[in-house]
């Protein structure tokens, strides 16, 4: 009997056709970042103060700029960084019987405390647009109303949460390639309707409608990846599809600079999907999976035509070509708490990809309530990311996988720490601390992900994935509110709090297996009792292949 991992060897690990279906994945990545972090342009607050039809009529009359009419017309107020100018409140003023143009100072009422009277912004806001617009703008989302953009982030995650365990599932029970298609068609429709909102309520809707297959697609993709290579390209494969994210970290502020209407913004995030329905026609459909539900000849026929295209011949084994997996053929949530180790595995990797999102996501979010031109910070912030593919490639190759997943999430955690401590006119200082603590959390990031799938067997991997990132979502819906509820009380104290998640992160990733060099598990037998399987496997290994290859390059180690 002949497992995959051993055709691989024969059909090529990482040859043309692998290569074919990598490149097409790795644009999948790019517009799943877009809408991820889109919110950022999407719904950018600019400065913003009551409007006051009266006050509009004067600003005409006598010729101010909206800078002026700020100056004269609204209250100071004391906040956390010093003075500043109301953006919920205006003086309780009739400005056409109290102001003049040469004489701006309007004669104030005051209450019984010798307080000038306020009163909310009860005619709407004037926005300093720059430009731009954004749902914020159109709906009027800010001062009491301000929680909705937070929703309008968490919603999403919400549908990445829920969308993640159906799709994880639906790849598991019914295939890697239908479960792809069918999140894509579904992105392609519900990012058209976001785009088209009427109204916030609708907003709302459609966009956890959209958060619904995204994600899970996305998961989908990277597992089918991992399947179709062998052992020793797994781990580049793995953080070159998630550096495409990256890519789409620095295309996304250009996009926004040249489409600086949202819903604009949304139609040119979603439009890439529709051209991912052609891959129907370009990819194959998992053949760890189809050995997994007994359906033998599809994958012969697969690894056949994997060798034709390679430029590789197989040998007759591969007629003999089966799944050792002894579990029950339909995934099930229990098989990722049965048994200790799998358990184990199971918390753990549920709070680093909780940690990684809130982190992540937090740094990010953060760039929109500092100040400062947020298209440069952002791109930035995408430059950074960009090491972090590489050390990963470079230390995960002499290091394993524990050790570097441990020392990014804990430089990510002590970044984040020091950070929160350096004033602020030290600003280059914090700037450079803040893109160590940005590069530690995306390596965490990045890592998660492709460890997650190498920890569990073929016949429930894509569930696993699926359902240890509901975390990273659970993790997406906590953040906006931990960022800004937390900012307004210290502006550096969602920093604390993410230094000390990432520290807990890493201390915990500790006590997870070393994977590297080792082939896919590919029953539950193989996590529980790892080293009894790989000396099976490295038997088998060893009578399929000619005895001058297993000299130079043992599969199953690095």
């Amino acid at each position: 009997m002949t497992n995959f991992d051993e055709i691989l060897v024969e059909a090529g690990e990482f040859g043309r056709f692998q290569k074919r279906v990598f490149g097409l994945f790795c644009l999948v990545s790019m517009p799943w970042a877009c809408v991820y972090v889109g919110i950022v342009f999407q719904g950018f607050t600019p400065e913003h103060w009551c409007r006051n039809p009266a006050v509009e009529d004067l600003r005409g009359k006598c010729g101010w700029t909206l800078e002026e009419e700020r100056k004269y017309t609204v209250p100071l107020i004391n906040t956390t960084t010093g003075p500043a100018y109301s953006q919920c409140q205006r003086y309780d003023v009739d400005w056409n019987s109290t102001i003049s143009c040469g004489s701006p100072q309007p004669n104030f009422t005051f209450n019984h405390g010798n307080h000038v009277l306020l009163t909310t912004c009860q005619d709407g806001w004037v926005f300093d647009y720059k430009q731009r617009s954004s749902f914020v703008t159109e709906f009027n989302l800010v001062c009491s109303d301000a929680w909705m953009v937070d929703l309008f982030q968490s919603i999403l995650n919400l549908g990445f949460l829920v969308g993640t365990i159906v799709m994880g599932y639906v790849a598991d029970r019914y295939g890697r390639k239908l479960c792809f298609l069918a999140s894509t068609l579904a992105n392609a429709i519900t990012g058209i309707l976001v785009a088209i909102s009427p109204n916030y309520i609708a907003l709302v809707i459609f966009r956890g409608l959209f958060g619904l297959p995204i994600k899970g697609g996305w998961v989908t993709g990277y597992v089918l990846l991992t399947e179709l290579v062998g052992v020793d390209y797994r781990r580049t494969v793995g953080v070159i599809y998630q550096m495409f994210f990256s890519v789409g970290i620095l295309i996304l502020p250009l996009i926004a600079y040249l489409i600086p209407n949202w819903r604009w913004l949304q139609v040119a995030i979603t439009v890439p999907y529709f051209f991912f329905l052609l891959y129907y026609w370009w990819i194959p459909e998992s053949p760890r999976w189809l050995l997994s539900q007994n359906r033998t000849s599809e994958a012969v026929a697969l690894a056949k035509e994997i060798s034709k295209v390679n430029g590789k011949t197989l040998s007759k084994k591969v007629e003999t070509l089966t799944d050792d997996n002894e579990e029950l053929l339909s995934p099930s949530f229990l098989d990722l708490v049965r048994t200790p180790k799998m358990r184990k595995h199971t918390f753990i990797l549920m709070f680093n990809w909780f940690t990684s999102a809130v982190v992540y996501q937090g740094l990010i979010m953060r760039l929109g309530i500092l100040g400062g031109n947020v298209y440069i910070d952002f791109l930035i912030s995408g430059v950074v990311e960009f090491p972090a593919a590489f050390l990963i490639i470079v230390t995960i190759e002499r290091m394993g996988r524990r050790i570097p997943f441990t020392l990014s999430n804990v430089v990510s955690g002590a970044a984040c720490l020091i950070a929160a401590v350096i004033p602020e006119y030290a600003y280059w200082v914090k700037t450079v601390i803040a893109c160590i603590g940005r590069l530690g959390i995306t390596m965490a990031f990045e890592m998660v992900c492709f460890v997650n799938a190498e920890l569990y067997p073929t016949f429930v991997r894509n569930l696993a994935v699926s359902v240890c990132s509901t975390f990273c979502d659970i993790g997406g819906i906590v953040c906006p509110f931990l960022l800004y509820r937390l900012a307004v009380i210290w502006l550096e104290l969602p920093l604390v709090v993410f230094g000390i998640l990432a520290f807990i992160a890493g201390g915990l990733v500790l006590l997870l297996p070393e994977t590297k060099g080792m082939p896919l598990p590919e029953t539950i037998d193989d996590i529980e009792n790892p080293k009894r399987t790989k000396e099976t496997k490295n038997h088998q290994l060893v009578t399929l292949l000619p005895s001058d290859v297993t000299t130079n390059k043992d599969c199953t180690s690095v």
